[in-house]
């Protein structure tokens, strides 16, 4: 069994179903079993894609995103979504980093193709929506399509995303998640939705990230649900669908629950389809979850992250939703605890490291040993992030990880701005740390000390920054200064130049 198996039962089962809604034309069980079957057979017999081998897409939100999952998982193969926002330098490291054989591309993101030719020429493409000039349309893959879909020992132990984050050393790094984490992972979903076959889910989140792709959208699948998929969230249509389409669930991260909320046609859609919405990725504000359950639905938060699927912790339907802040107890297949720096698991409300193991959590840093070593102690993840659990079980997150700046629900490490701004001949030294931003929860901001006799300006290190990372990673401002604080041993005190910024804070611009 592998975890396209469950879309093939829900296909015997209820093959006229809607699975899949996209762009207003609805894809059935039966049918995304058939084009799961017929891409499966594209990629092995086409493109020679074996057990292990890694697929990368870089796309908007699709069907054909989710039948690219599916038949990974019918051949044992690893699907690399790619983060359309990111820069073409970091997208070339990921696809390198991962030794990708095939990309799966959308021509919107066709300007990556002549870096990718001339660093990783043996990487076959595939257009979702074109035909690459030196490449093949994928409709015409699919149709040249003859034989098996299926490679020799494909089952839930074999590996299936590798889903790149941020990195604490300034490149970011794959967490390998088993078919089996994506599988104990709906379980969870299913436990804290009150999830059925009858739910129909709105995704809005992009599929690159864990969230958008394992909170709501592939369990609603593996229960035979209907999911509806938008290409990218856009406020007003968000809102036009819950009011004609009624979906019963839907994932909104805080900076999206800000634009809805803050949008004319809040007030006047109506919201009566909805069971709840969940939300996370970072501390939630209150006003913001109170402006849902003031329209009379029901607010839900998980705690997770990449390397756990990402569902860890979680308020459930029906459950307990009074203890204000909190995000809830430990999942139904997993476990949580909050330890020291020992390892030593504290007593209630003691703050400490929140750790989290079971079945959903990620198996290995692609490639990195030593990254895998510092995370994973006895199978238990260490999340990096403060809080604390209360006497009934209840958790609270206090601080995210350390350093870790989170910009309209996207990651952001410090290291690696730091990293390209280091690179300019003109900078001598700088630290990066994240402002409190009224639009997208905070917006990274640079402390900067210039090589002696150079007049270096602002501009010119946000062009040089953005040569290498996405447009979100960019400074909102340059401080030019003499000197950073620091440790004893001379290490840059981040919590120290946070507390410089919040005074000057601004007001967010164009992401």
């Amino acid at each position: 069994m592998d975890l396209c198996s469950l879309i093939e039962r829900n296909a015997a089962f209820t093959p006229d179903k809607p699975a899949i809604i996209f762009e207003g034309e609805a894809l059935s069980y039966a049918g995304l079993s058939a084009r799961i079957d017929q891409t499966a057979c594209a990629l092995k017999a086409e493109l020679g894609v074996s057990r292990g081998d890694r697929v990368a897409i870089l796309s908007l939100n699709r069907s054909d995103y989710l039948v690219l999952l599916y038949a990974c998982a019918r051949l044992g193969a690893m699907l690399v979504p790619l983060n359309w926002r990111l820069a073409v330098a970091e997208q070339l490291f990921i696809l390198s980093d991962a030794g990708v054989k095939v990309l799966v591309l959308e021509q919107a993101f066709a300007e990556i193709l002549p870096a990718l030719e001339k660093s990783l020429p043996n990487t076959a493409i595939v257009g979702l929506d074109f035909t690459p000039p030196k490449g093949r349309a994928f409709d015409l893959l699919l149709a040249q399509a003859r034989g098996d879909g299926r490679n020799p020992h494909a089952d839930l132990s074999c590996p299936l995303l590798i889903v790149y984050t941020s990195g604490t050393t300034g490149r970011p790094k794959g967490a390998v998640l088993r078919q089996e984490a994506l599988l104990w992972n709906g379980v969870m979903s299913q436990h804290m939705h009150a999830l059925t076959s009858d739910d129909h889910v709105l995704t809005v989140l992009p599929f690159f990230h864990v969230g958008g792709l394992n909170i709501q959208t592939t369990p609603a699948l593996h229960h035979g649900a209907t999911v509806t998929i938008h290409p990218r969230f856009i406020p007003e249509v968000a809102l036009a669908t819950i009011e004609r389409d009624r979906p019963t669930l839907t994932v909104l991260v805080p900076a999206i629950i800000q634009a809805v909320t803050d949008h004319p046609d809040w007030t006047s859609t109506d919201l009566s389809s909805l069971k709840a919405i969940s939300t996370g990725s970072t501390v939630v504000p209150p006003h913001l979850i109170e402006r849902f359950v003031a329209r009379g639905v029901p607010v839900l938060q998980v705690y997770g992250s990449t390397e756990t699927c990402p569902v860890a912790i979680y308020t459930r339907l029906g459950g307990d939703l009074s203890r204000v802040g909190s995000t809830g107890l430990p999942g139904l297949c997993c476990e949580a605890a909050v330890i020291d720096d020992s390892g030593v698991e504290l007593p209630p409300d003691t703050p400490g490291e929140i750790v989290v193991r079971g079945p959903n959590v990620f198996s290995e840093y692609w490639g990195n040993e030593a990254a895998t070593r510092e995370a994973l102690h006895d199978g238990w993840y260490r999340t990096g992030d403060i809080g604390r659990r209360d006497a009934d079980g209840y958790f609270w997150v206090h601080d995210r990880k350390k350093n870790l700046i989170i910009s309209g629900g996207e990651n952001i490490y410090p290291a690696e701005v730091e990293r390209v701004l280091l690179e300019h001949p003109d900078v001598v030294e700088c630290g990066v740390i994240g402002r409190s931003d009224p639009k997208w929860d905070e917006v990274p901001v640079a402390y900067v000390i210039r090589r002696a006799g150079c007049s270096v300006e602002a501009e010119d290190l946000k062009a040089h920054v953005l040569t290498q990372l996405a447009r979100f990673k960019v400074p909102r401002d340059i401080v030019f200064v003499d000197d950073l604080p620091r440790t004893a041993l001379g290490k840059v005190q981040h919590f120290m130049l946070r507390q410089l910024a919040e005074p000057t804070r601004a007001q967010g611009e164009t992401h």
